[in-house]
């Protein structure tokens, strides 16, 4: 049997109000055959899910703005326009950002279409996140959205063009990883992008 690439030698939980952050020691079995001890910072931060809601007849998305904590510690106003999403807490990805959709959007959607799932930032985060798209209907808002105010949620609903959204990727006003890879995934797979006259 091959001898195991990664070991896990000892874990320590150094702050665990929200989620846990732990200092975790471990062994790396090196290209040369060699075993090398590393340790490092994680935040075992939850999985989430994201979906990009869009009306292919009307070109429109309808995205999120609402105060980012950690863009704002690193030069943003920390107001950022996003596609709604959530921490999954035990539900399937795909009836979470159902879920999302109705709390954040005050939209409907039965179908959602999976995109992709990738790692957030994996040097430091465990979290994974579960893309996905959706066509909405303007006639199935059954609310207002905007988040759950008992969970410190004010959250804007912004429908917009997609090209406008598009643009806002070029010059800066779109800065949030998942919703730049949804907004790009729409043009190359779905509405493309419209070329001006």
């Amino acid at each position: 049997m091959a001898e195991e690439k990664i070991r896990i030698v000892g874990e320590t939980v150094l702050a665990d109000d929200y989620y846990p952050l732990k200092k975790v020691k471990y062994e790396q079995l090196r290209s040369d055959g060699g075993r090398q001890e590393q340790e490092r910072e994680v935040y075992d931060a939850a999985s989430g899910a994201a979906v990009l809601l869009y009306n292919r007849e009307r070109r429109t998305v309808v995205l999120t703005r609402q105060f980012r904590l950690g863009a704002f510690l690193n030069g943003s106003d920390g107001f950022l326009l996003e596609a709604a999403a959530g921490v999954l807490e035990g539900a399937a990805p795909a009836d979470r950002v159902i879920a999302e959709a109705r709390e954040e959007t005050g939209y409907e959607i039965g179908h959602v279409d999976p995109v992709m799932q990738l790692f957030v930032s994996p040097g430091s985060l465990t979290e994974r996140i579960h893309l996905f798209v959706a066509e909405y209907d303007p006639s199935r808002r059954s609310g207002e959205g905007g988040g759950k105010p008992e969970e410190g949620e004010d959250i804007e609903v912004v429908e917009m063009d997609f090209d406008d959204a598009l643009a806002l990727i070029d010059t800066g006003g779109i800065i949030d990883a998942k919703t730049v890879l949804l907004l790009l995934h729409l043009e190359r797979r779905v509405l493309g992008r419209h070329e001006a006259s």
